[in-house]
């Protein structure tokens, strides 16, 4: 029988594992082991994939990956609330005087920066407690991966510090490229100490990322965090024995209420200072079904003790990855043949004594220590209140008539929340204000005297155009605030779960809805998280397809054109705007997976978290930061390109001012491009300027437009010229940011086939739109 096989509410210890390769180990790091009890809790509204729940905590899994993995069906068990123990005596660990005396030890010298690296599971608070610890802007998400590049901070208060926030992982093993970046952090730039934070309400799964941790022989200390939740409902952990089992200093903390963060932070920057490194590193029971496994560890760290030390790989972690099988840390320790031969031995003869492959023999080792530290600490409630609520809140948001339904309600409410009732509403009051300054000022300057051309570059050219970008700011806010709901609470990743199936048709697997729908708000952060997909295949086509979901930089465009020519169907337009790129995206995958992008998408295995409402302060920082970030650019890029299209409109080539801006330097440059936009109605030398300055940034198109049409743009074009307008500012090339990020992540040649690439099916689909719409006599 297969874990396919389940009934819905059916439980199961699990009996075999199949599958290979880092996929199979991926399964094996989170849980899916031979004797681990599992419960199917419900299939996606689709029929795939299907949700489980192990080792306390959601996972999803596709049903043919579900079929390689055999069960036994058991009556289902609850998990009850334990009997206090008596208090024990706490050891002490990361606790000045306790093992040295003040001022004494083998302590680093004062000038030596202490560098941490702050690791953790996805959802475990990690990106909190870094701002916690830092100060630092940060968006804190829900979502796994939501911290895809390096962070770095001082610690407060500890001016010799240096933290780096790495991304939220689920093991050592190199499944994915978070993994391989935080591996590669803690073995190659040695940090002086590790902050290891642990989920408290999920312990069990969160402490096999900490004992592979303890393995690399480096300072830590455990921040158990989320402890308030556990207390709340009744449960506790022991903290003295937990120490004393691990070996490293365990401090409860709550990083979202600021609570034990600064403890946390004594023990860190202790054990960092005079290098307490973990007292145990062996996990393995030399009794345990024979000593197989103790007596194939002991064997190979002798083998290979010259050549780890030789690679500088810590011995016990490069042992275990050795037995499973990790090529890179195979190929960094170099052993030769006779090497390589005597460790296939070692192993090969373990797995037929211990029964298990080398691979399940390594994770039932560790999380049969894990489930022995927690009986010992842990006391926990049958069911958490959070996961109650989650429970109910799911039969709604993920149930199988609901699902899609409330996700496109929930999406219709967001656009119409931000175009119209209160972004749109924000954005007139704030236009009014703007326009009122204009006024002012060009009665000031005019009063004055001034010279006529400073008035215009600061009334038509500077004012115009930043002013006009500003105007938008209440709308991008607004829906990035709505974005960060969606992600914090923990909703977009049930939109991952069940919108897995529909995005497999088209190649892809349902973690690359998020990198699309992060795309709403920015492309840059888009691209960037692609790296939490396991496959090059997927990231290479997630991060092709992302620009088709319209940023909120080409808001300010869309809302220019509407209000000048369709206003009373605003949001409606708006929207479909957005449709028609999600549209155009799909048919456009369709392509991929015919011709370039063949094959299968990487499997469906993801945690979901429970739902959490996001800390108001965290909402504030993101908001702040996007705001600041539209306004930087609204000084500066666009700051800058509006003067330089002022000038070029307004001076001929023997910088002459000109009458009419027929006869300026710009009108003759893009006269000469303007031909080619004349199939698709943009033959207006000006309106192919204000595409070009897109390219800067998306803002500087309504910039340039006011600084082109001084008169207004109603009068100046059709409304037909508006609609393809539109359609092209949808599809053609993202900004130049966005496309630096692409390079970043593939390379020069994809970053240039993504400006060809997305310019071209502009032009198609604009030049079909604009025909069509004359057919129809628009």
């Amino acid at each position: 029988m297969t874990l396919k096989d389940l009934k819905q509410g059916q439980s199961a210890v699990i009996t075999t594992v199949g599958g290979d390769g880092s996929l199979r180990q991926h399964f094996l790091d989170m849980g899916v082991i031979p004797g681990a009890q599992v419960t199917f809790v419900k299939l996606a509204p689709l029929g795939d994939p299907m949700q489980l729940r192990i080792h306390g905590y959601e996972l999803t899994l596709r049903l043919d990956d579900a079929q390689k993995i055999g069960v036994m069906p058991i009556e289902k068990t609850t998990e009850q609330i334990k009997p206090k123990r008596r208090r024990s005596d706490h050891p002490g660990l990361g606790e000045e005087g306790r093992f040295h005396k003040k001022g004494s030890g083998d302590p680093l010298p004062d000038n030596v920066t202490l560098t941490f690296a702050l690791v953790g599971n996805q959802n475990s608070g990690k990106t909190t407690l870094f701002n916690q610890l830092t100060g630092a802007n940060r968006h804190v998400g829900n979502f796994p991966g939501v911290t895809v590049d390096r962070k770095d901070g001082v610690i407060k208060g500890h001016p010799n510090t240096l933290i780096t926030d790495l991304p939220g992982i689920y093991s050592m093993s190199p499944y994915s490229g978070e993994e391989i970046v935080s591996r590669n952090f803690v073995l190659q730039e040695k940090p002086k100490a590790i902050i290891n934070i642990v989920d408290a309400t999920n312990i069990e799964r969160n402490l096999y990322l900490t004992m592979q941790l303890l393995e690399m022989d480096t300072p830590m200390v455990v921040a158990l965090n989320i402890m308030d939740e556990v207390t709340a409902n009744g449960g506790s952990v022991d903290i003295n024995t937990l120490e004393e089992l691990l070996g490293v200093p365990v401090v409860p903390i709550s990083a979202a209420k600021n609570e034990g963060v600064a403890e946390l932070v004594r023990h860190a920057v202790h054990i960092a200072h005079y290098q307490e490194k973990p007292r145990r590193q062996d996990f393995c029971d030399a009794t345990a079904q024979g000593g197989a496994l103790h007596r194939c560890l002991h064997a190979i760290s002798h083998l290979i003790e010259d050549k780890a030390n030789k690679a500088q790989i810590p011995l016990r972690f490069a042992a275990s990855k050795l037995i499973e099988g990790d090529g890179l840390v195979r190929e960094a320790l170099a052993l030769d043949d006779e090497e390589l031969e005597t460790v296939e031995h070692i192993v090969s003869r373990m797995e037929k004594e211990r029964g298990l492959d080398r691979n399940a023999a390594i994770a039932d080792m560790r999380f049969d220590y894990i489930m022995k530290v927690c009986a010992q600490t842990v006391s926990k409630p049958a069911e958490s209140r959070e996961h109650k609520r989650s429970s109910r809140i799911d039969r709604i948001l993920t149930g199988r008539f609901t699902a899609l339904p409330m996700f496109l309600l929930i999406m219709a409410a967001v656009f119409y929340l931000t175009f119209e009732l209160i972004g749109g509403n924000l954005q007139a009051l704030l236009g009014s204000g703007l326009d009122a300054l204009s006024a002012s000022v060009r009665t000031w300057l005019t009063s004055s005297g001034v010279n006529a051309v400073i008035t215009g570059l600061l009334t038509d050219g500077i004012l115009a155009g930043v002013g006009s970008v500003l105007s938008f700011l209440p709308i991008i806010v607004t829906l990035f605030f709505f974005l960060s709901i969606l992600e914090d609470t923990g909703y977009l990743a049930r939109v991952a779960f069940f919108m897995d199936k529909l995005l497999r048709r088209i190649g892809l697997s349902g973690r690359s809805i998020v990198p699309m729908l992060i795309g709403f708000g920015c492309t840059v952060p888009a691209v960037m998280a692609t790296r939490t997909l396991p496959s090059q295949r997927d990231r290479r086509m997630t991060i092709l397809l992302t620009p088709f979901m319209s940023c909120t930089a080409k808001l300010p465009i869309y809302s220019f054109f509407v209000n000048a020519f369709f206003e009373k169907q605003k949001w409606l337009i708006i929207t479909g705007l957005y449709i028609l790129g999600i549209l155009i995206g799909l048919l456009a995958a369709l392509v991929m997976k015919k011709t370039h992008f063949k094959g299968e998408a990487v499997p469906f295995v993801m945690e979901l978290p429970n739902y959490r409402l996001p800390g108001a302060k965290n909402v504030l920082r993101l908001l702040w930061e996007k705001a600041k970030d539209f306004l930087q650019r609204a000084f500066t890029i666009i700051f800058i390109a509006t003067i330089v299209v002022w000038f070029l409109r307004n001076f001929d080539f023997h910088l002459n001012m000109v009458e009419n801006s027929q006869g300026s330097i710009l009108s003759v440059i893009a006269g000469f491009i303007a031909p080619l936009f004349t199939p698709v109605g943009l033959g207006d030398w000006r309106l192919v300027t204000s595409l070009i300055s897109g390219f800067i940034a998306k803002e500087s198109v309504v910039a340039a437009m006011e600084v082109l049409y001084p008169g207004g743009i109603a009068g100046a074009i059709t409304a037909l010229t508006a609609v393809s307008m539109l359609v092209f500012s949808l599809l053609y090339t993202p900004c130049v940011a966005a496309i630096t990020s692409v390079k970043r992540e593939l390379g020069v040649k994809w970053a240039v086939g993504t400006v060809v690439w997305q310019c071209a099916i502009a032009y198609l689909v604009t030049m079909a739109v604009y025909y069509l719409c004359m057919l129809c006599g628009l």
